[in-house]
């Protein structure tokens, strides 16, 4: 059936590439991935730090973080998994479909903190480089759920609502073919892009450093995950009258507030160097560089015979120690 005022659902949700299937869901989240990792390595190049060192940090957070989101997944929906005569491997069978993001959070955290310290990056320095670029992989992400017909809302009769198939599994029982639903998907990409400006203005006013841009994107995404979150219709975990989820993005918004004001006390100068003390990263001289090669075509008469002073300059690090 078609609505002229309404969202259709599309048709394919996959392709088959030979041998391959390929998922609609994880070509956004690979494209959601891409942004992210390209917002996140030119902001951070332009504030010091060594191009292509978000590389060697995004190795780290990327598995664990997918690590993650499986494992708050499974624990959030006990009931899909753990039932008499359930096949336990299909624990790890993330490919069937279910990750969370707030577990993708905690797990990437991890990660991010150990490529982090391995590269010599401070931490909050690439949360804060990180944050616009999250919203917009999570932007992407939601966008597969809208191939994949799910996490849709209650029932609307706004012009936007979706169309969902009545054959879905997670169609409410009950309701009238052709009803429509809130199209929970739509309203979280738009709250994350506008969240992205949001982001990028308040860092100008403000000279957001030292994880508080991170703090307003924990803040900016709980808030607005709490609300898309408390219309939807699929199953979920009940605590006290929320769902799993809705008491994690409230965390997230208690854990932004805590970020901001704990940094804001700790750090009251300028975030000068995104390296820790003594891991800083310095561009060699181009001058220099092809300067003392070129001199290996002069001719320096007998002076290789004379005793010289050693003028190596340690173009990595500096005597820098801030913390």
């Amino acid at each position: 059936m078609s609505f002229p005022l309404s969202i259709p659902s599309p048709e394919w949700s996959f392709f088959d590439l030979g041998p391959f299937r390929i998922h609609a869901y994880a070509i956004c989240i690979l494209i959601g991935i891409f942004l992210a990792t390209a917002v996140t390595s030119r902001r951070l190049t332009k504030r010091g730090g060594e191009p292509g060192v978000v590389l060697d940090i995004i190795l780290w957070a990327v598995p664990l973080g997918i690590v993650g989101a499986r494992i708050f997944h499974v624990l959030t929906h006990p009931n899909d998994y753990f039932y008499d005569g359930a096949n336990l491997w299909d624990v790890f069978a993330v490919w069937k479909g279910g990750i969370a993001i707030f577990g993708a959070l905690l797990g990437g955290a991890v990660g991010a903190y150990i490529g982090t310290r391995r590269a010599g990056i401070r931490f909050w320095s690439f949360a804060d480089a990180l944050a616009p670029g999250m919203l917009l992989a999570q932007a992407m992400g939601r966008l597969g759920n809208w191939f994949n017909h799910e996490l849709f809302g209650l029932p609307t009769t706004l012009p936007w609502g979706l169309e969902i198939s009545p054959d879905n599994a997670a169609y409410p029982v009950g309701l009238p073919v052709g009803t429509l639903f809130h199209p929970t998907f739509l309203y979280e990409i738009v709250w994350n892009l506008v969240g992205v400006a949001v982001i990028l203005i308040l860092e100008r006013t403000f000279r957001l450093r030292w994880g508080t841009a991170f703090g307003v994107y924990l803040i900016w995404y709980g808030a607005g995950r709490s609300v898309f979150e408390s219309i939807r219709v699929d199953p979920s975990e009940i605590f006290f009258g929320l769902r799993t989820n809705v008491w994690a993005a409230l965390f997230a918004v208690a854990i932004g507030l805590v970020i901001i004001l704990v940094q804001s006390r700790r750090h009251t100068g300028i975030e000068l160097s995104p390296y820790l003390p003594g891991r800083e990263w310095k561009p060699a001289d181009p001058e220099v560089e092809f300067g003392e090669t070129d001199s290996v075509f002069e001719d320096h008469g007998n002076e290789a015979d004379e005793p010289v002073e050693s003028r190596d300059v340690d173009a990595t690090s500096t005597t820098d120690s801030r913390p």
